[in-house]
């Protein structure tokens, strides 16, 4: 069985739906699934995962939220070369900008990602609610 973690920062709930689905799908799909807050997670955690799903929003001119999210995924980046990994999140505005930049960033730092991120406008509906339990299912097969 796979351990699969799914970790996330939220403000306004929207994330956090996304995350919930991930799990979801992950442990639909017979993963052993953990959630973390950002401000819980660490590379010392990472390393006890066989995949990762990290969920952030768009904050600022469309970057990672700075205070919590960004530090500690800086941090798991020195060990997430080789690791499958996957990412979503909710934006109020622009065009997805921070999910490329997000995607370039972690292809440089030797991560694996396992699927297409999944991103929504503010809530998400049903579409994406669904991308996201994918998503988990990815994670959780590969």
């Amino acid at each position: 069985m796979k351990k699969i973690a799914v970790v996330y920062w939220s403000s306004t709930g929207n994330t956090q739906a996304m995350a919930n689905a991930v799990a979801l799908g992950a442990t639909e799909a017979g993963a052993e699934v953990t959630s973390f807050n950002a401000i819980e997670f660490s590379s010392a955690l990472a390393t006890d995962f066989d995949a990762i799903a990290f969920g952030c929003p768009a904050m600022g001119a469309e970057v990672l939220e700075e205070t919590e999210f960004e530090p500690m995924f800086s941090d798991c980046k020195t060990v997430l070369s080789g690791k499958s990994i996957a990412l979503f999140g909710s934006y109020g505005w622009g065009d997805g900008e921070w999910m490329r930049n997000w995607e370039v960033d972690c292809l440089g730092a030797g991560a694996l990602l396992a699927c297409d991120s999944v991103i929504c406008m503010d809530a998400p509906d049903d579409d994406a609610t669904e991308a996201c339990k994918a998503l988990g299912k990815a994670l959780a097969t590969i």
